[in-house]
């Protein structure tokens, strides 16, 4: 006799005695059981899952929204600083002489460094305000996340 042909005769042996043995119904309960609580928790977590998957959105579309302000607010002071440039060259080209054209740019540099100052200030309370309400809504998602896991457990 072979080795395969031992095991192939001790697993015909243990095949034909597990044939007639019978799972303790105290047993059979418990694995119904054991899987039905896990399935109810998988579908708890499933749905939390689902629920964190729209919180992240919501944070992605607030921060899109919040970094949408401050682009625009950018290219707003883009424009309005282009449009000062334009308008002082203007001025410098249709001054008579040297020491008006002077006067001119000076007065322009001097109202730039004023109108930066604010537009400064105004882009960094705008990215302090984004940045509050990104960290806000990150904040509400994660304890929102944290109570539904420890519901769904």
């Amino acid at each position: 006799m072979t080795v395969q042909d031992d095991f192939a005769r001790q697993a015909q042996d243990m095949f034909a005695a597990a044939k007639d043995a019978k799972i303790p119904e105290n047993l059979q309960h418990f694995a119904e059981e054991s899987v039905s609580k896990t399935r109810e928790v998988f579908h708890k977590m499933n749905a939390a899952a689902k629920d964190n998957a729209k919180v992240v959105e919501e944070v992605v579309l607030a921060s899109t929204a919040g970094n949408k302000a401050i682009s625009e607010k950018l290219f707003q002071n883009t424009v309005a600083n282009t449009e000062a440039a334009f308008d002082a060259a203007q001025a410098m080209a249709r001054a008579k002489t040297l020491p008006e054209a002077a006067q001119i740019q000076a007065k322009f540099l001097q109202q730039q460094m004023t109108i930066a100052g604010a537009q400064t200030k105004e882009l960094f309370e705008l990215s302090t305000k984004v940045a509050k309400q990104a960290f806000e809504t990150m904040n509400q998602a994660a304890t929102k996340s944290f109570e539904q896991m420890k519901k769904a457990s």
